[in-house]
């Protein structure tokens, strides 16, 4: 039966200011708002082309409906978005100061480092989450006060709690930044000496569009970015589990050992049963597999009966036949049982095995018959559902759960009031549900422990344990989560928009986002569609999968897949974005093909980048510490929309050289000015000269134009008309800047490691070794040897010899000593540095060395390795076999020739002699090969 509830102070927070106004229309209490548009949005979802927008979530229109909040937050596309962003428009207060100021940043090329916790981290758990504070940082540097922000994969919804915060003058002055009186914000120049405070930025939240295409990620974002009466929600938490624990509290029962009293669980440890291959009798696994008194888990199994010793993975389990309440009929699951019960009794706690009464509650419990609460589909197949099923016979939702749990939270669930404290009540159940709720729940052994340590599930999977852990629920949420729950709701002062589809069509108007920060998910890291699954189910909407950017084999969805689908959200991000305005894109996956696959959708979509940063969660996820090739820090991606400016005038001087420099004088300013790593100023590789014409070259391919100048000749001309500093290229301006933090910088400049594993990164590592330091082959040559252990197997190995004559010029002896040696020797030798350049003394200490030439020089030595270059892929072309060993600097000078003469089918053909990991790994071939699809294919 319901529970009398008195629902009397159960309003929403906007109710105690009394009239209230949404997108220019006036209500009396909130309540009244809610109404009204959630009537608007039931007749919206009547419209059959309504639901056809890309992404739309799986369930009823009720279940849509109840879990909505509209205009605010809507469980499908919101149909108010373009009407919030001119409302927003109007809003914005235009600063004297920067009017009529175009807009402009540098990329925000500092490395972040955010603790992946505190209030909102703690408060739910999700498969990824960006530290509120790191996506701060961003915010602040790319926009001011009012500006909108959007998020495309907003997840839990950090993109939004971080742009409101930037109102909170306090969190921001948590980040070292400082805010005077006029709300102006402050950083520390640590470049200097003087370590002087300049201003960047100002004090004042900004408007955030929030989307995800879970629903039960965009419910969450909702709640994380809504105010809510905390203090009612509160007293409505309490009330909810207080009446319930009167009701059916005696499931969370135990007798004491007086056998009078009665204790409360807090937590029952339940363990797998297995068979004995050599005598057939059952071995808990707690009992036997558990070393109690070191706390650890044995290596062997012992049967208790015969003797013989088993690993675990070579032992069956014991299987018994349970009623499901789903399917009306027994089913085969894996024997539990309950082996420790931990209770509380007086304030103390005490611990015991299962005795008789509790045995004979878990059967009164297993006898209930309920209203389950949520739809109880067969779990889907899947990459993650596959353990569950096969390990413990969990096919349907309720099989996640115990019995006892299950009827608990289906109790909670079904009392929820209505509005706004309804979705913050449900919201404090999700956060407890899929953690602590499930026998995914788990317990741990850690060396030093007495006794094995409780923690939630493992993140990422559907894992069931052979040692899950039954909390109770009511306890869990009232001591553990709500506290944590109410000082997270209690920092939400600002409503943000969230709605639930697609990145890939939101319906927002074009060019109307000032910044965008998003976290997709990367190739075949997280299933965030079977993970959701459970907490999806309770809400009776699911994910649309069919636009989900995964990599998946169960769902035949590949990386080329993945490709796809994040061009065609990037595109809609480039579509949506204002000119001029920047991208930042996190990036967590340790393989390179993923880290390939986001750039070249990335440009694809016409968007630039300019720098790649760190940004260290200061803790691994569960992939990343087990993996041995995980990388620790997540990557930064900043890239931005070129300017209307720009564009114009490009077009006017595409097919001439005039193209090729206006462009390179425009994203020369879009560059980091200079770069730190921990202390030390580090090189910009984008403003490396290859780096620069490899850009060119993706714009040009982008745009269908034939690249108008050679690499030669664009080294020529960038010595020509722009500044070099160390080996990189600036503006004028830039250049005076460089020098002038360079001088200043509390630290010295040093170069970043090269690691070589082919040819193009040999080449470089050489550059970067006799750049400043002009050495002989015998110099050279140990070094070399160390350094190429990791060499793809699918690259030609060329020797030192070869790398060097093609790349790289020697002095003879004959003639006078050239520049580059002559620098070196005159500052690392006294005797050398009043002597002219054909003295025989300094000649024949310059003699054999190899040296980095001059670009007039190097553009006739890149004439000559291209021809050769050429010559090879000429026989990868005339090949009838698949490629196994080649040189992969070939294939990129062919795909280059071939596009330039428009023959796109040999790019084709003799891109299917290749292997398809290693096409996918390479940027460069990549985006030739995706290209000359398109002009082929292009439907």
């Amino acid at each position: 039966m319901p529970l009398k509830h008195d629902h009397k102070n159960s309003k929403n927070l906007t109710n105690k200011f009394g009239k209230i106004t949404c997108l220019g229309k006036k209500f009396s209490n909130d309540d009244e708002r809610r109404k009204y548009f959630t009537d608007l949005l039931a007749k919206k979802l009547k419209d059959p082309e309504f639901k056809k927008i890309e992404g739309f979530p799986i369930g009823c229109d009720e279940n849509i409906l109840d879990l909505s909040d509209p205009p605010y937050y809507t469980a499908c596309p919101n149909p108010w978005l373009n009407d919030f962003i001119e409302q927003w428009e109007n809003e914005k207060i235009i600063n004297p100061d920067t009017l009529n100021k175009p807009y402009y940043r540098e990329p925000f090329a500092a490395n972040v480092g955010e603790k992946r916790s505190g209030i909102f981290y703690d408060a739910h758990s999700y498969h990824t989450k960006v530290p509120h504070k790191a996506i701060m940082r961003y915010i602040l540097h790319y926009t001011q006060p009012g500006d909108i922000v959007f998020d495309g994969f907003c997840g839990t919804g950090m993109t939004g709690v971080a742009a409101q915060l930037c109102g909170d003058q306090s969190t921001v002055e948590s980040l070292g930044y400082k805010v005077d009186k006029n709300g102006i914000i402050f950083k520390l120049d640590e470049n200097q000496k003087s370590k002087q405070w300049i201003p960047f930025s100002k004090l004042g939240p900004r408007k955030a569009l929030l989307n995800d295409l879970s629903p039960s990620a965009a419910f969450i974002a909702y709640n994380f970015n809504s105010p809510v009466n905390t203090k009612i929600f509160e007293d409505e938490s309490k009330t909810l589990i207080y009446e319930l624990e009167k009701e059916i509290g005696w499931i969370y029962e135990t007798l004491h050992s007086d056998k009078k009293s009665k204790g409360k669980i807090n937590y029952t440890i339940w363990s797998d049963v297995f068979i004995c291959s050599n005598c057939g009798s059952e071995i808990v696994f707690w009992d036997q597999a558990l070393d109690h008194e070191n706390n650890k888990l044995k290596k062997e199994i012992e049967c208790q009966n015969c003797g013989a010793k088993h690993l675990k993975k070579q032992l069956n389990r014991a299987w018994v036949s349970q009623y499901s309440q789903t399917s009306q009929k027994p089913v085969k699951k894996a024997k539990q049982i309950p082996v420790l019960i931990n209770y509380s009794l007086k304030g103390k706690r005490y611990e015991k095995c299962p005795d008789k009464e509790d045995f004979k509650i878990i059967e009164k419990i297993s006898k209930l018959q309920f209203d389950l609460d949520f739809i109880n589909n067969p779990i889907p197949d899947g990459y993650n559902t596959r353990q569950p099923k096969s390990s413990h016979g969990v096919y349907f939702v309720e099989d996640f759960y115990t019995k006892r749990n299950l009827y608990a939270i289906s109790m909670l669930r079904k009392n929820l009031p209505k509005g706004r404290i309804g979705k913050a009540l449900n919201f404090l159940i999700n956060s407890y549900d899929l953690t602590h709720s499930t026998l995914m729940t788990r317990i741990i052994f850690k060396g030093g422990s007495k006794k094995p340590v409780l923690t939630g599930y493992q993140s990422g999977t559907l894992y069931i344990p052979s040692l899950p852990v039954e909390k109770n629920i009511f306890q869990g949420i009232l001591k553990q989560k709500l506290p944590i729950i109410l000082k997270s709701l209690n920092s939400v002062e600002f409503q943000q928009l969230i709605f639930t589809g697609s990145a890939s069509q939101t319906n927002i108007k074009s060019e109307t986002i000032d910044y965008l920060f998003i976290d997709p998910p990367f190739g075949s890291n997280i299933m965030y569609s079977e993970l959701n699954y459970l907490s999806e189910s309770w809400s009776k909407v699911f994910t649309n999968d069919k636009p989900e950017a995964i990599e998946n084999k169960v769902k035949n969805k590949t990386l080329s897949d993945y490709r796809k689908l994040m061009l065609e959200c990037f595109k809609e991000a480039y579509r949506v974005m204002k000119k001029g305005r920047w991208i930042t894109v996190e990036f967590s996956n340790t393989k390179a093909s993923v880290w390939n696959s986001i750039q070249t959708a990335l440009a694809e979509a016409g968007f630039i980048i300019a720098n790649v940063s760190a940004l260290d969660k200061k803790q691994g996820s569960f992939k990343a510490v087990t993996t041995p090739t995980a990388v620790k820090q997540d990557l930064v991606i900043s890239a931005y929309k070129p300017s209307s400016r720009f564009e114009k005038k490009f077009e006017s001087v595409a097919h001439t050289q005039e193209g090729v420099w206006d462009f390179v004088s425009s994203h020369l300013q879009y560059l980091p000015i200079i770069k730190k790593q921990g202390i030390n100023l580090i090189s910009i590789p984008e403003r490396d000269p290859r780096i620069l014409y490899d850009q060119v070259i993706t714009y040009y391919v982008r745009k269908g134009y034939n690249v108008p100048i050679d690499s030669q000749e664009f080294q020529l001309g960038l010595s020509k008309k722009f500044h070099k500093r160390d080996g990189m290229y600036f503006l004028l301006e830039q250049a005076a800047e460089y020098d002038r933090k360079k001088t200043t910088a509390t630290c010295k400049p040093c170069e970043q490691s090269l690691f070589v594993f082919d040819e193009a990164s040999a080449i470089e590592w050489l550059r970067s070794l006799i750049n400043t330091k002009p050495q002989s082959f015998q110099d050279i040559n140990p070094l070399f040897m160390k350094e190429i252990s990791a060499w793809s197997k699918n690259e030609v190995s060329l020797e030192l010899s070869t790398l060097l004559e093609q790349n790289f010029l020697i002095y003879d002896g004959k003639g006078p000593v050239p520049q580059q040696i002559h620098s070196y020797l005159s500052a690392n030798w006294k005797e050398m540095r009043n002597l002219e350049k054909n003295d025989p003394l300094l000649i024949s200490k310059a003699k054999g060395r190899w040296y980095v030439p001059d670009p007039n020089k190097a553009a006739d030595l890149e004439k000559l390795r291209e021809k050769s270059l050429i010559k090879e892929f000429e026989e990868y072309a005339k090949a009838k076999k698949q490629l196994k060993v080649f040189r992969i600097e070939a294939v990129r000078a062919g795909f280059k020739k071939a596009w330039q003469e428009k023959n796109y089918n040999l790019i084709i053909s003799v891109a299917k002699k290749i292997p398809d990991d290693l096409l996918e790994k390479d940027p460069k071939l990549l985006m030739w090969y995706d290209q000359a699809i398109t002009r082929t294919n292009p439907g």
